[in-house]
């Protein structure tokens, strides 16, 4: 089952009392232990976020009927585009359970009733930890508990389509679903351009570089190599993707940056950018410029090794006495 709406209801019946089947792929459902819910990919409605929204005051109830208002109104336009929707709340009464479901026929939509099987007794627990504007009275959740037990053995009767327990869904598959869709339009699969020479650059980088990431078409800073540009205000760093690491065919990007060796030279000097903390180090000065290697002056090390010709030659000749032994 891939429900376009899910109408859920109750949270505190036990989960020994489901006699109810439970479909493999319920879209979402809902924690009244976290109210209000959030859903990346299924917006929960939840009357205590109206009440916020509309008076600053989550648990200020005289708002509840403008809060019910608000809610009607985006249920129905999701509704109507069929898109997946959760009502984040008890439902306990009936005549808003039916309103619900009357909603979901209207449009051709399935209503799923999603249970939690939490005990009261941790139900009223959990208001200790919440703000004074979210706590429920224990009364009215002792209240809400009752009712909803009351009326689990019924709900089948009311017109929902499937009653089921949240602990008791399948989560993992539509969750990997949704992730192989998103690497289907990465790769141009879906029929779609995908992020063709981008996908290797958020790989790397991630995705808050993409925006600014620019292909420098015809540039020869890199000897041959595509050069690219992050552009943001006065900031701009430049960088070369390599298609040959090492003559291992590996790939990678290296940043361009000042000589290592020499403060006065101009010539191209690179070092390799590993992810987008390498870039931040650029930014802010902190590059580590050990890898770093001049087009001209080479890196630290051949530098270093420049410095002591006499060294150097000692060490030859000891490699050439070792070898007539």
């Amino acid at each position: 089952m891939n429900p376009n709406a899910i109408l859920t209801h109750g949270q505190v019946l036990p989960p020994s009392q489901n006699r109810h089947p439970i479909p493999r792929d319920p879209a979402s459902c809902r924690h009244p232990e976290r109210t209000p819910t959030q859903h990346s990919s299924t917006p929960a409605r939840s009357a205590s976020t109206r009440r916020s929204n509309r008076e600053d005051d989550a648990g200020d109830q005289a708002a509840t009927a403008d809060a019910v208002a608000a809610l009607r109104t985006v249920l129905e336009a999701r509704l109507t585009r069929k898109k997946t929707t959760v009502i984040d709340a008890t439902n306990c009464e009936k005549a808003v359970r039916a309103g619900l479901v009357q909603a979901a026929r209207r449009h051709g939509v399935p209503a799923v009733a999603v249970l939690m099987g939490t005990p009261v007794s941790l139900c009223v627990n959990r208001q200790t930890a919440r703000t004074p504007d979210r706590a429920v009275p224990a009364d009215t959740v002792r209240a809400q508990h009752a009712a909803a037990v009351t009326a689990f053995p019924g709900l089948r009767g009311e017109g929902f389509d499937h009653v089921i327990f949240a602990d008791q869904l399948h989560r993992l598959e539509p969750l990997l679903q949704r992730a192989s869709e998103t690497r289907r339009a990465d790769l141009g699969w879906d029929g779609h351009p995908g992020l063709g020479s981008l996908l290797l650059v958020r790989r790397v980088f991630g995705d808050t570089v993409l925006p600014l990431w620019r292909w420098v078409e015809g540039s020869t800073l890199a000897g041959g190599d595509r050069v690219a540009e992050i552009t943001l205000g006065a900031d701009r760093l430049r960088l070369a993707l390599r298609q040959d690491i090492d003559g291992e065919g590996d790939y990678g990007f290296d940043l361009l940056t000042a000589c290592p060796v020499d403060d006065e030279c101009t010539a191209p000097a690179w070092t390799p950018a590993h992810s987008v903390t390498t870039l931040l180090d650029a930014i802010t000065g902190a590059l580590d410029d050990t890898d770093t290697v001049c087009t001209v002056h080479g890196g630290p090390a051949d530098h270093d090794q420049d410095d002591d010709p006499e060294g150097r030659a000692d060490l030859e000749a000891q490699y050439a006495d070792a070898i007539r032994q």
